[in-house]
């Protein structure tokens, strides 16, 4: 990787560090940057540059972070990758951090917006829901399917996104994460299905 690609992806971190602060994954004590830093080492296994991995590191800086905006990431990133992170955000018009629109319109406008994204936002994408979805089953393999209750959704309703999500950016991936992303969507299938069991 050239010295520049290096300084770029040294300076995304701090930005995301700095934006992110001492946020941890919801219902965990992991620190949040675990993520960020899980997706964008997916993103460069497949196949993406520099540019995608800075994207990588960035991609919730937007929906979930403090003090960072378009104009911070375009000035300081380029227009590439403030396009990619604002594509990967799920946040409507008016929307912030702290108040956000009803959980089911953002994620419907979300999927529209990967349904009409190019190749090089969908790897970013398909790569932050791969990683969620690695996080989200290891947990309902250790804790059971109580652990789907930190999430905002029903778990039908995160059945539903994850498998539209899946749909969309599996094509993204190259054939060997490709094939762990089809795995993990039938484990979460079966999941739900036993805790809507009577």
């Amino acid at each position: 990787m050239r010295d520049a690609d290096q300084r770029r992806l040294i300076d995304a971190l701090a930005l995301a560090l700095a934006a992110h602060g001492d946020q941890t994954r919801k219902g965990t004590e992991i620190p949040y940057a675990s993520h960020l830093l899980s997706v964008a080492g997916l993103v460069l296994e497949a196949g993406g540059d520099a540019d995608q991995a800075v994207a990588a590191l960035l991609h919730d800086a937007l929906e979930d972070g403090e003090g960072v905006d378009e104009a911070r990431l375009r000035a300081a990133f380029g227009a590439e990758v403030a396009a990619i992170v604002v594509a990967c955000s799920d946040l409507l018009p008016g929307d912030t951090r702290e108040r956000k629109s009803p959980w089911g319109d953002r994620k419907r406008r979300y999927l529209a917006q990967l349904a009409a994204a190019g190749p090089r936002v969908r790897l970013v994408a398909a790569c932050d829901k791969l990683h969620n979805l690695r996080t989200l089953i290891a947990d309902l393999r250790s804790e059971g399917p109580a652990s789907l209750e930190r999430f905002t959704a029903s778990p039908e309703q995160t059945r539903w996104y994850h498998e539209s999500a899946h749909a969309l950016l599996r094509d993204a991936l190259p054939a060997a994460i490709r094939s762990e992303f089809d795995s993990l969507i039938e484990a979460l299938r079966g999941f739900v299905a036993r805790a809507e069991e009577p």
